[in-house]
Formats: structure tokens, sequence, C-alpha cells
């Protein structure tokens, strides 16, 4: 019974107390700031966001990462093909910042002096994860033998698990013509500057084209191994191995121009970027 009573007491013993401090605080009048607080502008030298000796002039200079401009070109092919003369292009740019970018693409042959076809992306591209964008825009094809065409591209391109550079897009053309075309790339670092890369490129098509001998389903595969060494992260001259194959109709249609279906050629080329 004693020590039930001695509880008690403890209790509202401590309650009172409490109620007592809560009412001496609320009682305390708020101090006034005094008058020696520190600058908080005194130890950065007049440096601003807008004014100060240092400050520079203009609109707003000081930005965060991701609002600023960048831009690169990457001249991923730059190749010759002595056995049949033929010089290819694999070009790509943007320009940007980490969020948003415009990207140009541009694929090309030449062979004897002149530009036999050529394959051009002008895609505005956004950041949908860490290692991926998603693209859209305008794919113009050009013919020296056939007839030129227009696409409407989307697609992704970035890096996919296990470090493979991957490029997918879907097409969509007049007349419900219809296309897909994949690339995948991989790099394998034999030493720090000598780089062995294998590619791989597919195409498909959802409609006959026989004004440019290209068929429905899948069109052509091709197979490259390229052996480059980088003097600098920025120039590196390469040789390898081109296989490539048409398939299906597209093969038919070739047939009938005397056209070839399989090929190897071997190449030498430079890989540059700025």
């Amino acid at each position: 019974m004693k020590t039930t009573a001695s509880v008690i007491a403890l209790v509202l013993s401590t309650t009172l107390t409490g109620i007592s401090h809560a009412e001496e605080s609320m009682s305390m009048a708020p101090e006034t700031m005094p008058t020696n607080t520190r600058n908080p502008h005194a130890y950065s030298n007049g440096y601003t966001l807008s004014e100060g000796p240092y400050a520079l002039p203009g609109p707003r200079q000081l930005k965060l990462a991701d609002e600023q401009i960048f831009w690169a070109v990457l001249g991923n092919r730059f190749e010759y093909q002595p056995d049949n003369k033929t010089a290819l292009y694999d070009l790509q740019a943007w320009v940007g910042n980490s969020e948003d970018r415009l990207v140009l693409k541009a694929e090309g042959e030449v062979s004897n002096g002149s530009l036999e076809e050529s394959a051009t992306d002008i895609l505005w591209g956004h950041a949908v994860s860490t290692y991926f964008d998603a693209q859209v825009g305008i794919l113009l094809e050009q013919y020296q033998e056939g007839a030129n065409r227009q696409w409407l591209a989307m697609g992704i391109q970035g890096l996919a698990p296990y470090w493979f550079e991957m490029d997918l897009t879907a097409y969509l053309g007049d007349q419900g013509r219809t296309a897909f075309a994949a690339e995948l790339e991989y790099e394998l670092l034999l030493t720090q500057k000598l780089i062995l890369q294998p590619r791989v490129e597919l195409t498909l098509y959802g409609k006959d084209d026989p004004e440019n001998n290209l068929g429905s389903g899948l069109s052509n595969l091709s197979a490259g191994l390229r052996l480059r060494y980088e003097f600098s992260r920025q120039f590196a001259p390469y040789i390898g191995v081109e296989w490539s194959k048409f398939y299906g109709n597209t093969a038919d249609l070739r047939q009938q121009h005397n056209q070839y279906l399989e090929d190897t050629q071997l190449l030498a080329g430079v890989r540059f970027w700025f």
C-alpha cells in the first residue's frame, strides 16, 4: 500500500514540475537579435549571384549540372574496303543537356567517287533512365539508283546490362511501309589501348519495296569484328572484317538484278570523337 502511494506521489510531482516549466517558458519574452551578429556575406569576399565586385556581367552565370549545354561528335566508323573499293561512314552528333538533346545520325556508302546510298536520322532524345534515351524524329534515305524514302522514327539507345551498346529503332513510312533496325556493339579491352569490338546489325521491313530491292521480313544481317588501337581516347585506327548476307524477299529481288547475296570484306578505318 505504501509502495502504491509513493508511486502516485512521484507521478504527480513530475507532472506538476513539467507544467510549471512550460508556464515559465510561455511567459518568457522573445529575445532580440544582438546587433553584432555575423554578416552572412562577410567571408564571401564580395561574391554573390548578381552583385558585388566579382559578379559576372549579363545573365546568371552560375548554373547547376543539369542546366549545362554539352555537345559531342563521334565518328564510330570511317572505313575503307579495298576489295570492292567502297568507303563507309557512320557518324553521330548531339547537342543538349543530360536530359534532352538533339541527335544526328548519319550513315552512307561511297563507291567510285559517288554516294551510293545514305541514311540520316534527325532525332530528339530524352533520358528515360540512367543508361537509356528514348528518341523520336525522322529518317531521310537517299539512293543513287532507286527511290528516296522518308520515315518517322522512334527508338531507344543506350548501354544495356553487361556493357552492350544497343540502338533499336522502329520506322513508319508512306503507303504503310514499316521497318525495324537493331545494332549491338561490345568492347573487349585486351589492354588499356588495344580494344576488340564485335558488332551486329539487322534490318527488317514490313512490306516489299521493289524500287530499292528490299523485301518484307528479315532483309539483311551483318556481323563485324574490329581491332583498334587508341593512340588517344579520341583517335583510334582499326582493322577488321565484315560479313553480310541478305535474306528472304530481299535476296530474291537482289538476285533478279544480279546483285550479291552474301559477302565478306576486310577493312581498315579510324574511329574518333571530339
